[in-house]
């Protein structure tokens, strides 16, 4: 514990001594009253106070202590579960199905989209079709007339030119079609003109340009959805780090939006090329989501280590951290008011978290956020105790 804070903040002088020294006694006001008080090495917060510092904690954790190094990234999304999604044809969007932010299934209906030249496509793809049943019903009367000798070898083999000549018709018309990006069984509708507008992958409506009513151009992205389950992180190594990543490789990351939390990953891939200017190798780690809380953009610092360690070390987010004179202490809840000041042993910096070397146990919780406030009001417990003593 740490004794150059064991003291107690109610030490005023007794009845007694203040009329030895000619002074009234008088009861002390609620507002003169501290709300937090130190004593044995126990920062006491009064609830009312507590409510407005608005305190978070994390568990202190056990990791691999190997040494590594480094990176500033930015989240992007999983390309392999990611599609922008455009009109095929030039189109004019008759309804939306797809919202921004909700989750898209393979194959969900995006919008609805009509288009006069896939209305034309359309046509001559079901005209074909007719023409190759009719062909098709020719030959067979020819076939049956042909056996009793009823029509000439001629006829019968001109029926069967007139199958075969249909059928390349339906297969340029259903090519001619296919070109367009869209099938005649793709929709619902009855509408030859109009056809759905589908998702090529599950995931989340990131971006939603399309607007009804809107003349849609093939190069033009309607909507961009991606899957959010696993985000990619990349970074930029120098070639003389960059050499020692291995893919697989364990990833500690840690995000400015997001204090006092630790998420891992793992090395996906290590680049082949160095980029002549900066001289870096860009080196990209899968990020699991599971909770939904991160998204594409955010930035990131990541400590990847390059190699295996079997040796374990503990280590705390480094807002948990706060210097009390000459030491470096953290504040463990020892209930809903009190915390224990903990002196601790500080190791290394590890890219948003710090390495301690003693005073705490792997799996204890620590304040995170909030920890400042509560040192702060343990300099200003200890200093009111010392005027007290004096």
């Amino acid at each position: 514990m740490l004794g150059l804070l064991a003291f107690t903040i109610a030490c005023s002088r007794t009845p007694d001594a203040n009329r030895r020294n000619g002074e009234a006694a008088e009861m002390p006001s609620t507002s003169n009253v501290r709300h937090a008080q130190t004593e044995k090495g126990v920062l006491r917060i009064e609830p009312e106070m507590l409510r407005d510092l608005k305190l978070t904690t994390a568990p202190v954790e056990q990791r691999p202590g190997g040494e590594g190094f480094i990176l500033l990234g930015e989240l992007r999304v999983n390309e392999n579960s990611y599609a922008q999604v455009g009109a095929p044809v030039a189109s004019r969007i008759v309804a939306l199905h797809a919202a921004l932010g909700q989750t898209i299934n393979v194959g969900q209906p995006l919008a609805t989209l009509q288009s006069t030249e896939l209305g034309k496509a359309r046509s001559e793809l079901i005209t074909a079709n007719a023409r190759l049943e009719l062909a098709r019903q020719v030959l067979e009367r020819k076939q049956r007339l042909a056996s009793e000798h009823i029509v000439s070898q001629r006829e019968l083999q001109e029926a069967e030119a007139n199958v075969s000549s249909a059928k390349a018709d339906v297969r340029a018309a259903g090519a001619a079609l296919q070109a367009l990006g869209v099938t005649l069984d793709s929709d619902e509708t009855t509408d030859s003109s109009q056809y759905a507008l589908r998702s090529p992958v599950r995931g989340v409506v990131l971006d939603r340009q399309a607007v009804k009513g809107q003349l849609a151009e093939p190069a033009q992205p309607l909507f961009r959805i991606g899957d959010l389950s696993i985000l990619w992180l990349t970074v930029q190594a120098f070639e003389r780090d960059a050499v020692r990543i291995k893919s697989g490789s364990p990833v500690r990351i840690t995000f400015a939006a997001l204090p006092g939390r630790t998420f891992t990953g793992k090395v996906a891939l290590v680049g082949k090329e160095v980029n002549s200017q900066s001289r870096t190798i860009l080196v990209r780690v899968d990020v699991k989501n599971p909770e939904g809380l991160l998204r594409p953009g955010m930035s990131a610092t990541a400590w990847i280590t390059p190699a295996s360690d079997s040796r374990l070390i503990l280590t705390v987010p480094a807002a948990a951290l706060q210097r009390i004179e000459e030491a470096w202490v953290l504040f463990v809840p020892q209930s809903q008011e009190r915390f224990e000041i903990r002196r601790v042993g500080r190791g290394r910096d590890l890219g948003g978290e710090v390495e301690l070397l003693s005073g705490v146990k792997a799996g204890e919780t620590v304040v995170v956020d909030g920890s400042f406030l509560l040192k702060a009001e343990a300099d200003k417990s200890r200093s009111e105790g010392e005027e007290h003593e004096h």
